[in-house]
């Protein structure tokens, strides 16, 4: 299970070090907007270098469409990566033609058929916003949706995203709710965007706070001081794992009920799987 996912430039050796130490879940190396065109066939080795036998690394590649999109995948596949991070993807069929490319690499490099995960960051592009019920039953690779304000701000012509309180502006309120309700439909974890200013860390509390109020199983990181922060605000505290416990036993003493008291207030079944997730993802977090 995933909370935090960090952002390394592709073409920064130093960073790409450093990062390996800091306690992110997962790092995603960065080939699209934080590398320039003409670094990127230098970052392509230094990533594929850096990803060979590591665990939980996964690569942003350029968008589907894009000339760069084949030559990260094929410069990279041979270091087997967790995943793919698929910027700016239209509808679900930009993940199904990437997922078609990892198939026949993943033959060619000897690599387990389906073991490569695609994580698309789906609201980058306004078309995109029409189309997130494409990613229900797209493809078995699909390991989650998340979401982005910068691009998408860009494509609209938007002089900002937030408001003056740090809380986003109505369209993009919109797009970080779509992909939650998308992810959901797919039966799949959502993560939240990134927070912007890792200066701020009390906004990052309370932003990462909110995120796991609302249904984000993680965030994306831009930093590595947010790290712990992050995994913090999505890890169970001990009263939900206490609290979790109770309601499973409870239910597991009454099996025929449909809806039960627990400290003075009614918990029914959407309650018990609420409780179920929160103790599967502490257990997990205690293999780490």
């Amino acid at each position: 299970m995933i909370r935090s996912f960090l952002f390394v430039p592709g073409d920064s050796e130093r960073k790409l070090e450093k990062a390996a130490g800091v306690g992110a879940d997962a790092l995603i190396v960065d080939l699209e907007d934080s590398v320039t065109a003409a670094a990127r066939p230098a970052a392509r080795v230094l990533a594929r270098n850096h990803i060979e036998g590591k665990e939980n690394v996964w690569v942003r590649i350029n968008p589907a469409d894009s000339d760069d999109a084949l030559a990260d995948l094929e410069a990279v596949m041979p270091a087997a990566p967790e995943g793919i991070v698929l910027p700016k993807p239209r509808s679900a069929d930009d993940a199904m033609r990437v997922a078609m490319k990892l198939d026949e690499l993943e033959s060619t490099h000897g690599i387990a058929a389906g073991s490569t995960k695609i994580l698309p960051l789906c609201t980058e592009r306004p078309r995109a916003l029409f189309s997130l019920d494409s990613y229900v039953g797209a493809t078995p690779r699909l390991a989650g949706l998340s979401w982005g304000a910068e691009d998408l701000g860009a494509a609209l012509g938007a002089k900002a995203r937030r408001d003056d309180a740090g809380n986003w502006l109505p369209p993009y309120e919109l797009a970080r709710s779509l992909c939650l309700v998308a992810a959901a439909a797919a039966e799949v974890p959502a993560f939240d965007t990134v927070f912007t200013d890792f200066r701020d860390a009390d906004g990052l509390a309370r932003y990462a706070s909110n995120a796991a109020r609302d249904g984000f199983a993680g965030m994306l990181a831009i930093h590595p001081d947010q790290v712990e922060t992050i995994n913090q605000a999505f890890s169970p505290t001990a009263g939900e794992i206490e609290r979790a416990g109770r309601i499973v036993a409870l239910f597991e003493d009454n099996p025929g009920a449909g809806a039960l008291g627990l400290d003075g207030e009614m918990v029914d079944r959407p309650h018990l799987v609420q409780a179920r997730r929160i103790i599967a993802l502490a257990t997990e977090l205690k293999k780490k």
